[in-house]
């Protein structure tokens, strides 16, 4: 793919006119970027507001439609925040961990450092994706702007499990409060299942190298699957307890009204999604041969199906899954496709291991409604048309 233009065949027959050989660029401390790759992310505040003056962006989506394979780079990886990014010192920062536990303690970062290690490649996702569709289908974005709030890193850290044995945790405490060292001090509640100890870590390193300050720096909670929400930047404190804090972040913000008139409270775990990420909004595709790519994660589990239709979801085939395909985290799909040139609708539907199916969105919307904002996770329409001209639509 070439811009936003797919299948332009190349000439290929003759090296007569590669530029010649000879000396580059010297060695630096950091590696860049082509200059010929142009790769950013896109500040936003509400829903359609793009692009905004970053002094309004409430977060900023990853370039999806120009990535390759399931590993977003550290300073792609999407970005949101609630007041701003701190900056924090890791000498100075400490993390109280108290509550129902036998043993209260305050650990500096050494000591985070100086605790076993665990990694793992898995997604995190803001409870706001793909929040573009809920009521009406703006045609020209991109899949930038409509499912850009998901991204997959190798996160490192300790073991959850390990920091809950450290301190004598309480086996009556059902429950976590987890805060950050934010200016909107965010704190959430966590229920202590066996699935997040088990799972669960503080991370201080993604991708190989120490978490960016966007991302948490410098330490943050992961919990693979679940809502980004919950995945406290900054931390600075844990709590056990044996009931929910109650927190207005789990009262005010992220509770949302249903179809039948109840609002739903602790919606913790990201659904089976996917998406088409090439060809897709604002691109321009041609007759012939078109390679059918995109993404499919699950909070449950690995991805196990990918199907994809170029008729608007009246027939369906399968996808190949290229390479391992991770639990709880984002698998790319890929399928052959010949274009004759007539309007198609593309659009692909994941399944997980625990055979959770990626509904369309009339099922979705009436299961849900259009009051929400969070958790959307229907399936996603690319219209295209006899000019080859692809845009965003509804089911």
């Amino acid at each position: 793919m070439a811009g936003a233009t797919m299948a332009a065949p190349a000439a290929a027959d003759t090296l007569a006119e590669v530029p010649p050989r000879g000396p580059g660029a010297p060695l630096s401390a950091t590696s860049e970027r082509s200059g010929y790759v142009h790769l950013g992310r896109i500040p936003e505040s509400t829903p359609g507001r793009r692009p905004v003056d970053p002094g309004e962006a409430i977060n900023s989506k990853t370039p999806l439609g120009q990535l390759v394979g399931t590993i977003t780079p550290a300073d792609l990886h999407y970005e949101r925040s609630h007041a701003g990014v701190p900056d924090i010192d890791p000498a100075l920062h400490r993390l109280l961990v108290h509550g129902m536990a036998t043993r209260e303690r305050v650990f500096t970062m050494d000591d985070i450092r100086a605790m076993p290690t665990t990694s793992r490649i898995a997604f995190l996702e803001c409870t706001g994706n793909g929040w573009e569709n809920w009521k009406t289908a703006p045609p020209d974005v991109t899949v930038q702007n409509t499912h850009g709030l998901v991204s997959t890193s190798e996160w490192t850290g300790v073991p959850l499990a390990y920091v809950l044995d450290l301190v004598g945790a309480d086996p009556a405490a059902t429950w976590m409060l987890a805060e950050g060292g934010d200016g909107a001090a965010v704190a959430r509640s966590i229920p202590l299942t066996d699935e997040i100890i088990a799972e669960g870590m503080l991370a201080h390193g993604q991708n190989g190298e120490p978490l960016r300050p966007a991302h948490g720096f410098p330490l943050r909670l992961f919990l693979p699957g679940l809502e980004g929400n919950l995945n406290i930047k900054w931390l600075r404190r844990l709590k056990f307890g044996d009931r929910p804090f109650m927190t207005r972040w789990e009262t005010a913000r992220y509770t949302q009204l249903q179809a039948d008139g109840s609002a739903r409270q602790f919606q913790l775990r990201q659904e089976v999604n996917s998406v088409i990420t090439a060809p897709s909004g604002m691109m321009q595709i041609r007759p012939g041969f078109n390679r059918v790519t995109g993404l499919a994660w699950s909070g449950h589990g690995r991805i196990t199906r990918v199907e994809v239709s170029t008729d608007g979801a009246r027939t369906w085939r399968d996808a190949a899954i290229a390479g391992p395909a991770l639990p709880k985290a984002q698998a790319r799909f890929q399928a052959d496709w010949v274009w004759d040139g007539t309007p198609a609708r593309l659009v692909s539907r994941a399944t997980d291991e625990k055979g959770n199916l990626q509904p369309d969105r009339a099922r979705f919307i009436a299961q849900t409604g259009t009051n929400a904002l969070f958790h959307y996770n229907a399936q996603q329409t690319w219209a295209v048309d006899a000019e080859g001209r692809v845009r965003n639509v509804l089911a």
